[in-house]
């Protein structure tokens, strides 16, 4: 049994002995053998594990030195902020390797918790005399930390050698600034896997789950009841299910994707072994709910299996987990909890956004973790047609590298894809495709289209007419205000049996409307774009404003989603007049303009009814191409990613990509001068969560505008910890805007500012 009072601690809180803490890493070095089998082949490094256990084994040795062990222990120290990483340094050298497989474990140890830069310069700036690296070293106990070393093998140690850090750093320094960084693929791998084990044996965590084949019983029950009712699974699902190569499913909305998909990853995972599987969506509605469901127990892998990531995670779980405890604290702890566990690869299945990936390629920090997690893994995109040229681009980076260099197979599934853009996918790898069959596409006549006249405020009578009869009237507008102002008029008919959703409502009061609308959806339903990748929910009949085809299909969905074997093809009506502000949202007219000739088209030739099976030919009519400015957009995109990747180095992060990544998000978030007080009062509570809850999304060129027209204020309050009253208080920057807000409406961006003066005692 170790005795911290006399042996080397690695750990302070709570006090954990050196060799305790390599024990733990060791563990999860065991279960990353078993998760990422494929990692030595592509690192092409045979013997990756048993370098990766020395890294382990060696990177935090250089806290035997007695001023560190001061600070571990709570006592005076002199240690002054060294770094300890660099004393350990000494013992690796003495190791009998080859000098370049030594070459990457110094470097992987070195670099373990500091940026390659500013290590170097702390370096340079802390040991500038010549001895001053090696009297600190005499500091080292060196018989207590061999002793350690003897616990985990015989490693033939002669006398520790003393080598100077900066002969490391320095030389690492001068290959970075060459860009000729030495086994740069294999290092990268390796630190990616030393950085796993360290950073999981310091949270304590002790095991890792695979995800076993036995978890995907749930199809073969979903096939047997298909089976015992006369049916059976989809040809493009059978197919899916048997296929060795990266795979293009092309298969109508409600056709199974995700059943196709699942069973193409059991078939891969059979054949190619462990891996972590992402399930990539672009909008945080979709990923909510797949999360759900792969998380079922019942008709998925169990909620142990799978975690999800996206920019609102924490509110997602802050609105489940308080609505089941009803207790604060201790929801606040469990968000932290599962967020972190969501964040590391404990889950074998995440669903996330593309972005949750293509972070890590743009080298923001901790990419190198996310790198290795994606090593022999599996990619599944839905939805991919969703995404603008600039983004499809960076996914078409991410293929390449992932594929390529980390040994992914990617599924790619979608029901309306332009030929032009899945040649892009296509070139990436040897994707076949595989498409759904005639028949059933015959079976999929759903909706009706009808081109109307003017805008859809002009037929705001007729809906009414519709609502009275008992129809579940859905309206779809492309801008929040037009959405505003026809939910204001068709509420008078539908009373409290309506919705209105869209992009202006706090993520608290959205939560709540998405809820009801799982729960017992409203006879009326009005919103933006937003409603295209709303919850599951169905409605007999469609008004929308004009937008393009990929767009009108997926609201369409939204309409006769689930009764349509035994129900006549439901109306969609599309209005040909464009409201002014139509142009911010969709401002390529030439993709509306095909649009609605398409529309025109279909009217013509086939009374209205979409054939599912021509939609393949009406995308291609749409978007033939590339216009010259998305054109553009997709090749510097993908030039200017390609390059980062290719400069892609562990232990060296870029400012200028981290702040290219994150350009992308155009939103800025304010507190509506309503829920000022409200929002103050979470804070003083620390319920951070919350707060952040009640605060609306707004685009970054209207914060200018309304700071210049005066109702946008800054406000700064400060709190000390509840229950804390001498800690000292944390200060909290925030911004209001004097605009209505509603629960019903959301944020009225049109409306005068209100007239209450806010500049009170309190918040002056």
């Amino acid at each position: 049994m170790s005795n911290p009072i006399t042996e080397l601690l690695a750990k302070s809180d709570p006090q954990r002995t050196l060799q305790e803490h390599i024990e733990d890493g060791l563990r999860i070095l065991v279960c990353l053998q078993k998760c990422f089998p494929k990692t030595p082949e592509v690192a092409n490094v045979a013997p990756f594990w048993e370098w990766l256990r020395l890294c382990v084994v060696f990177h935090d040795l250089g806290k035997g030195h007695g001023e560190f062990q001061k600070v571990l222990r709570g006592e005076p120290s002199k240690w002054k902020f060294q770094r300890h990483e660099l004393f350990s340094l000494p013992f690796v050298r003495t190791l009998p390797l080859e000098s370049e497989v030594r070459k990457l474990i110094e470097r992987v140890v070195a670099g373990h918790h500091k940026n390659i830069r500013k290590l170097n310069s702390h370096v340079r700036d802390e040991y500038e005399e010549p001895g001053d690296f090696e009297k600190e070293f005499a500091k080292v106990d060196v018989a207590k930390v061999l002793k350690v070393i003897a616990a985990f093998g015989n490693f033939s140690m002669e006398e520790v050698k003393v080598l100077h850090p900066r002969e490391i750093t320095s030389k690492y320094m001068a290959e970075l600034n060459n860009d000729c960084i030495s086994s740069s693929h294999q290092l990268l791998l390796m630190t990616g896997a030393f950085q796993q084990c360290d950073h999981l044996s310091s949270a304590f965590v002790e095991s890792i789950e695979i995800l076993p084949l036995d978890k995907f019983t749930f199809l073969d029950k979903k096939q047997l009841d298909l089976q015992a009712k006369g049916n059976d699974f989809y040809s493009h699902q059978k197919k899916a299910a048997i296929e060795d190569r990266p795979v293009i499913v092309t298969a109508p909305t409600g056709a199974g994707k995700t059943e196709t998909a699942l069973l193409w990853l059991r078939n891969q995972m059979e054949k190619y072994g462990q891996g972590r599987v992402f399930y990539v969506l672009p909008f945080t509605a979709s990923i909510n709910a797949m999360w759900r469901r792969l998380g079922s127990s019942d008709e998925g892998f169990g909620a142990e299996n799978v975690g999800m990531l996206h920019g609102n995670l924490d509110a997602v779980l802050y609105d489940q987990l308080l609505g089941e405890t009803g207790n604060l604290q201790r929801t606040i702890e469990e968000v932290k909890r599962i967020r972190n566990t969501f964040k590391s690869l404990q889950t074998p299945l995440k669903v996330v956004t593309p972005f949750q990936l293509l972070k890590h390629i743009f080298g923001l920090k901790g990419f190198e973790k996310g790198i290795f997690e994606m090593t022999g893994g599996y990619f599944i995109f839905d939805e991919i047609h969703a995404y603008d040229p600039a983004v499809f681009a960076q996914i078409i980076v991410l293929l390449e590298f992932a594929m390529q260099k980390l040994g992914v197979r990617s599924l790619i599934m979608t029901a309306t894809l332009p030929t032009f853009l899945k040649k892009e996918i296509c070139n990436v790898a040897d994707f076949a495709e595989i498409q759904a069959d005639d028949e059933l596409y015959q079976r999929f006549r759903r909706h009706r289209v009808e081109v109307l006249p003017g805008e859809i405020t002009g037929s705001l009578d007729r809906m009414a007419v519709e609502l009275r009869a008992g129809k579940k009237v859905l309206s779809v507008c492309n801008t929040v205000l037009r959405a505003q102002e026809v939910f204001d008029f068709l509420k008078q008919v539908a009373g409290d049996d309506s919705i209105l959703l869209h992009g202006a409502f706090n993520g608290e009061d959205r939560s709540e409307k998405e809820r009801l609308l799982k729960e017992n959806p409203p006879q009326l339903l009005v919103g933006t774009q937003a409603i295209e990748v709303s919850l599951d929910i169905d409605y007999d009949v469609i008004y929308t404003e004009l937008a393009p085809l990929d767009a009108l299909l997926q609201r369409f969905g939204r309409v006769n989603r689930h009764r349509f074997w035994n129900n006549p093809p439901c109306l969609c009506y599309v209005f040909e007049g464009r409201n002014k502000k139509d142009k911010f949202i969709y401002s390529n007219q030439e993709v509306i303009e095909n649009t609605l000739s398409i529309l025109r088209k279909i009217e013509t030739e086939n009374d209205g009814v979409i054939d599912e099976k021509e939609l393949q030919h009406y995308m291609d009519l749409v978007y033939p191409d590339f216009t010259t400015e998305d054109r553009e957009k997709f090749d510097n995109t993908y030039g200017y990613l390609k390059n980062a990747v290719a400069r892609l180095v562990p232990m060296e992060t870029s400012k200028q990509t981290e702040e290219d990544f994150y350009r992308q998000f155009d939103g800025v978030k304010i507190v509506p001068s309503e829920l000022r007080e409200r929002f103050v009062k979470r804070l003083e509570a620390f319920d951070f969560i919350g707060a952040e809850r009640l605060k609306v999304s707004i685009r970054r060129t209207e914060v200018a505008r309304w700071f210049t027209s005066g109702i946008l204020d800054k406000y700064e309050v400060a709190f000390s910890p509840p229950g804390k009253p001498k800690k000292s208080p944390v200060e909290f920057k925030f911004l209001v805007l004097r605009l209505p807000y509603s629960k019903i409406l959301g944020l009225q961006k049109t409306a005068e500012p209100l007239s209450v003066s806010f500049l009170d005692e309190q918040f002056a």
